[in-house]
């Protein structure tokens, strides 16, 4: 078996982008530490709406492929070297918003087989051996049918990941406080007569806000990798378009540029029995105790 760092972090995401808006902040700063960081993408997004008119002629396979692309840029921006499509890519495809036609095509992702898709994120868990897995909520943070299936099949690949041999040690969801994304919002109703975009969106366009902050695990600080995930989600040229501290979807609706990324500790096999508090944690691998063998334990 091949000697792995220390600390290794699994993300589970639905399409090329989700990893660098939601997690952009939170790859590059465990990269720069030398942290195995592992993403595993879903699907390649063959149906997500295309923003610039010269990439307009974009759809299906072709988009598919151009995404990946963006993929890659993304994830050397953020410094990350280990990236994956699950099952390979086309496995799965793009399912389109809930509702649509589109959820009933048998080749999609939420018409998959959970335990089967998770069988392959199991043959990654079991490689690379990590103690922290980040996914989303079951509601997939806003509740695209591409992301709640994520949730299920990483949520599943865990437990079949304790049978076969590799219990992740912490996972996490996805999450903001209600209070982080108001405040944001805020400034930039104040700053929309200078910015390029026209209105803002609604608090309730952001993935995994919460209104119970004691739900709120950990916060990951970003002051020093947000130029990071800026350039991140500007590779992502197809479906973002950023005018930082700012940015826009296909809606056109102006989002705020969270520095800080914030989740919610929804399994915790940490080694050791110290009382826990209630203080938010600023590292994801914080309590795990590393073996000299590179595992949790």
């Amino acid at each position: 078996m091949k000697e792995l760092p220390d600390r290794r972090l699994l993300l589970v995401h639905a399409h090329p982008d989700d990893e660098s808006i939601n997690n952009g902040v939170t790859m590059a700063r465990y990269a720069a530490e030398g942290a195995l960081v592992t993403l595993v993408t879903c699907t390649l997004g063959e149906r997500g709406e295309v923003i610039p008119a010269e990439l307009a002629h974009l759809s299906g396979a072709a988009l598919g492929a151009h995404r990946l692309g963006e993929l890659g840029a993304a994830m050397r921006a953020l410094g990350v070297h280990d990236h994956r499509l699950l099952g390979g890519a086309g496995r799965f495809g793009d399912s389109g918003m809930m509702g649509l036609a589109d959820n009933d095509d048998p080749g999609c992702f939420w018409q998959a087989d959970v335990d089967q898709a998770a069988r392959y994120l199991v043959d990654v868990i079991l490689e690379v051996r990590p103690q922290v897995l980040v996914t989303y909520d079951p509601d997939g943070g806003y509740g695209h049918p591409d992301h709640i299936q994520a949730h299920r099949v990483a949520m599943r690949a865990v437990e079949l990941a304790d049978e076969a041999g590799w219990s992740v040690a912490k996972v996490y969801w996805n999450r903001v406080p209600r209070t982080v994304v108001e405040d944001g919002f805020a400034r930039l109703r104040e700053a929309l007569p200078g910015l390029a975009f026209a209105a803002a969106g609604a608090v309730d366009d952001v993935p995994g806000v919460v209104d119970d902050e004691s739900r709120i695990s950990a916060v990951i600080h970003g002051a020093d990798h947000v130029s990071a995930k800026a350039a991140a989600m500007r590779a992502h040229a197809t479906q973002v378009e950023v005018d930082e501290p700012w940015f826009v979807l296909s809606n056109q609706l102006a989002q705020p540029l969270l520095t800080d990324e914030y989740y919610e500790l929804v399994r915790d096999e940490r080694a050791g029995d110290g009382e826990r508090t209630s203080v938010r944690e600023t590292d994801l691998f914080d309590g795990i105790a590393v073996t000299a063998e590179g595992g949790a334990r």
